[in-house]
């Protein structure tokens, strides 16, 4: 039976796991700087960063959702889901979809005016699952980042 709730502090460690896993997969295995000790303090401490909804199996988190509250000029208060991740062991068994759920209900009942997050065009699978749960994979746009040693520069 798959148990969905929020996470807690016990749990950080196996989301720690969870991160590293899903790096590896995305082939970015190095880019991982985040510690345990920081996803502790962000999360649990005096004012959360984030949100975690944990799929739980025979005791273990095989799965998660990492969301955050961002604001758009154009809809207001809207969720952004950072990671849906499942342990590669577990996949095809309705943990994402089942966690995708959860995310979805909690915006439902923040009324949140949107729920977007990205997904790398190369995981068909993943593009394929989104789209089934009527979520549009919007074209045109490009995600713009700027890493910590570019942000130093100014």
């Amino acid at each position: 039976m798959i148990l969905i709730r929020k996470a807690t502090e016990a749990d950080i460690p196996r989301i720690f796991e969870l991160i590293n896993a899903l790096a590896i997969f995305e082939n970015e295995a190095a880019a991982v700087e985040i510690s345990v000790k920081q996803l502790l303090e962000d999360g649990f401490g005096a004012q959360p960063k984030y949100i975690c909804f944990v799929a739980e199996i025979d005791d273990k988190v095989q799965g998660i959702a990492l969301i955050y509250f961002r604001y758009s000029t154009w809809k207001g208060e809207v969720v952004h889901l950072e990671d849906l991740i499942v342990d590669e062991n577990f996949r095809g068994q309705g943990i994402g979809e089942k966690l995708l759920n959860a995310v979805i209900e909690f915006g439902k009942e923040r009324q949140v005016k949107r729920i977007s997050w990205e997904v790398l065009d190369w995981n068909i699978n993943a593009i394929n699952f989104y789209k089934k749960k009527g979520a549009k994979i919007l074209e045109g746009w490009q995600v713009v980042q700027m890493d910590e040693q570019t942000i130093k520069q100014y």
